[in-house]
């Protein structure tokens, strides 16, 4: 009897473009829907936390979680459609630049904190952002 390792279930994830994109597009769902959500019911204490106008903070709560469930539904069809990933890919990189820049310019007027969660939020969209585009590149 032979079972899997961790390091070959890796390499297969890696290795296979369509189940590392699909994986990629379903945990980027799940958290940025998440996160949207805490933005929404969280609004007015991550205002003191963060720094973050709490109408801004509503503002990016709306849009993730409908950038969120719109992510679900890429990742969930039976064939993932190539263009509507690489349009999420793209979202993401912009996501990353756009905090980027708030976070340079002192555009939201964030706290040490929210300064913080911005570059750490900026780092995982990124990873996201990467994997996808290697999923797609590795999908035939």
């Amino acid at each position: 009897m032979t079972t899997a390792t961790a390091p070959s279930r890796l390499s297969a994830l890696l290795n296979s473009g369509e189940r590392l994109l699909r994986l990629s597009l379903r945990l980027d769902a799940v958290v940025t829907g998440a996160n949207g959500i805490a933005y929404l019911a969280l609004a007015h204490p991550l205002e003191r936390l963060l720094g973050l106008d709490s109408r801004a903070g509503l503002a990016i709560g709306a849009f993730l979680t409908a950038y969120g469930l719109a992510v679900a539904v890429v990742g969930s069809t039976a064939r993932i459609n190539r263009v509507a990933a690489s349009a999420v890919a793209i979202g993401n990189v912009t996501w990353v630049l756009a905090s980027l820049a708030a976070v340079l310019s002192g555009a939201l007027g964030l706290t040490t904190v929210g300064t913080v969660w911005a570059v750490l939020q900026a780092i995982t969209v990124g990873a996201f952002a990467a994997l996808q585009y290697l999923g797609l590149r590795r999908a035939h």
